[in-house]
């Protein structure tokens, strides 16, 4: 059994940060469950392109508000509590925050925990 709380994670190296966003991790590859699971800040009024070329996402929204948009054919969905999406089809995304948004998002295969987004948008896949 695996038990972690938020303030186990704040301030430690599994505690990820980049320009717009934070990623608290609380499951990732060496805890051998065949996925990771983060806990996620969006930073309010930003626009956010992501592309997980590597990994498929599901998000679940718990707090804030905005909207992704599937760059590949412009669709736009509104997020907020409660919403649900998964990037199925490795897609090309735009997330954009109106209010600071707080997402759960599972990935796999599963996060290592250093990974951060290259300049095309992707995280590496590392395996260490």
């Amino acid at each position: 059994m695996i038990v972690k709380s938020l303030e186990d994670i704040i301030g430690t190296k599994d505690e990820t940060s980049g320009e717009n966003w934070t990623s608290r991790r609380f499951l990732l590859k060496k805890d051998n469950c065949g996925f990771s699971m983060n806990d996620t800040l969006i930073k309010a009024g930003t626009d956010n392109y992501f592309w997980y070329k590597n990994h498929i996402e599901a998000v679940y929204c718990i707090e804030g508000e905005g909207e992704i948009e599937k760059v590949e054919t412009g669709e736009v969905f509104q997020i907020k509590p409660g919403t649900m999406y998964i990037l199925d089809q490795n897609d090309k995304h735009r997330l954009r925050a109106r209010t600071q948004m707080r997402m759960v998002c599972v990935f796999n295969p599963p996060l290592v925990g250093t990974e951060t987004h290259n300049e095309e948008g992707y995280y590496p896949l590392l395996t260490e």
